[in-house]
């Protein structure tokens, strides 16, 4: 499936960057460079990046600067600066200027000791500085035409692009912390055994089905992910607003080289379709719906934390995909009390047993399982004959 940068997290834009710089070192190995540095020319397969765009290759002309240079630095360096330096995720920004970070917009959110460390002023200061250099060309600027004119010997080249890959290597995000999401395992609401039968459902549910394309909204970690990927679906696309939990899950998947891509979304907030006439970038609902959908502990979340009616819920589930398990908490349920003592007056209500009926109204449920007696409830359902 289609991604973007907008939705990667760290780990995901980071690999992405260091496979760039390598295409390009072995490209000019082979005489040639690439035309530009576009963070759209990376996909994912799984948690491996896939460089597509091979008409960006040309032939390496001696002297030649890299063209790609302030794209590289805006579409990955930049953003991957703004979490590793300010704790700052990229994903908004990015979401909001398509091209990446611009060099001011990062130098006003890192730490003012950081503009002056070597790297970030070569790479980021200095850009900033030269930004309006191309206005000047045309204007009839003597340095400015001086600098365009400048020769950039192909081991130059090289040394940049190796230091950056040096560089990039090791940024690590910045103030990595146990998070509610990323420690879900521990903070859980319901047993080990339970966990178990979960588990045991969603294998069972891809493999009665074996569907092509699965989504898993809140992926967490991907541990039911990998459920559904051995259970024979043939991919899993996981959903996941928090950042620390999306880099475990990436890491997870690259070291198991498995079918499993996690990006950043909220399901209450989609990247839409964007760009130009928003056809350039799909949104969501252009790359669905899906052959499967999972939906384990989410459902509380968006009509109790963020009272979408459960109407909608029902019919937006039943949208992504033909058929899916759902995961419905009762209201003694822990989490659910909790949030339910935190709600503004005027909320939406939650209903466990009328939110099985709307899925009943739109979808058939082929069957329904307690994870214990009273507790969590899984359905299955699928939308059709």
């Amino acid at each position: 499936m289609v991604s973007y940068p907008y939705e990667w997290g760290f780990s995901a834009l980071k690999a992405a960057a260091l496979l760039h710089l390598d295409v390009h070192l072995a490209a000019l190995g082979h005489g040639m460079t690439l035309s530009d540095a576009s963070a759209y020319n990376v996909q994912f397969m799984g948690a491996r990046p896939v460089f597509i765009d091979h008409l960006s290759f040309i032939a390496y002309q001696d002297g030649a600067i890299w063209g790609g240079y302030r794209q590289f630095c805006e579409q990955f360096l930049y953003p991957l600066l703004l979490r590793a330096y300010a704790g700052v995720a990229h994903n908004g920004l990015y979401r909001g200027r398509l091209e990446g970070v611009g060099a001011e917009d990062l130098l006003k959110i890192l730490p003012a000791w950081r503009k002056w460390t070597p790297k970030v002023f070569v790479h980021g200061v200095l850009h900033a500085a030269l930004a309006g250099k191309g206005e000047a060309i045309v204007a009839g600027d003597a340095e400015a035409k001086t600098l365009a004119q400048a020769k950039f010997p192909k081991a130059a080249l090289a040394r940049l692009l190796e230091k950056l890959r040096a560089w990039i290597a090791g940024l690590e995000p910045r103030g990595r912390k146990a998070t509610f999401w990323r420690d879900y395992e521990r903070f859980k609401s319901y047993s080990d055994a339970e966990t178990r039968t979960k588990r045991a459902l969603v294998h069972d549910f891809a493999r009665a089905h074996a569907p092509g394309m699965v989504w898993d909204l809140g992926c967490n970690q991907g541990e039911f992910s990998f459920a559904a990927l051995d259970g024979g679906a043939g991919a899993v696309v996981g959903w996941e607003f928090d950042q620390d939990a999306l880099d475990g899950a990436f890491h997870r998947a690259a070291l198991a080289g498995a079918a499993f891509t996690p990006l950043f979304g909220d399901v209450t907030n989609p990247s839409p379709a964007q760009g130009w006439n928003q056809r350039e970038r799909m949104g969501w609902a252009e790359r669905g719906p899906v052959d499967a959908v999972l939906a384990l502990a989410v459902i509380h979340h968006l009509i109790i934390g963020r009272n979408v009616p459960m109407a909608a819920v029902a019919d937006y589930l039943t949208s992504l995909a033909p058929r899916g398990v759902v995961e419905i908490p009762p209201l003694g349920d822990v989490q659910v009390r909790r949030m339910l003592r935190l709600r503004a007056a005027g909320t939406q209500d939650y209903d466990p047993d009328g939110f099985v009926r709307l899925v009943q109204e739109r979808a058939r449920i082929l069957n329904r399982r307690e994870l214990s007696p009273g507790g969590r409830v899984l359905i299955e359902y699928h939308v059709g004959g």
